[in-house]
């Protein structure tokens, strides 16, 4: 599992690369992964201090740390 995370981590990471700032909701759909395992992801490259996350009404904004 933890291996799974980490790929779905660098499609994230990507995703953000080349779209720049999006809804955690647009990035799901774009990488075409389940809710669960991409909220994995995103908290994995939030500790790691790679991503920004920012609630946005029931959403979350997420963008690359530059």
């Amino acid at each position: 599992m933890i291996t799974e995370i980490g790929i779905v981590a660098g499609e994230i990471w990507h995703y953000l690369d080349e779209h720049g700032t999006a809804l955690f909701s647009q990035v799901t759909r774009g990488i075409e992964r389940q809710k669960e395992l991409a909220l994995m992801s995103l908290g994995w490259l939030a500790r790691e201090g790679h991503v920004v996350v920012q609630q946005d009404g029931q959403d979350f904004r997420v963008e690359l740390r530059r």
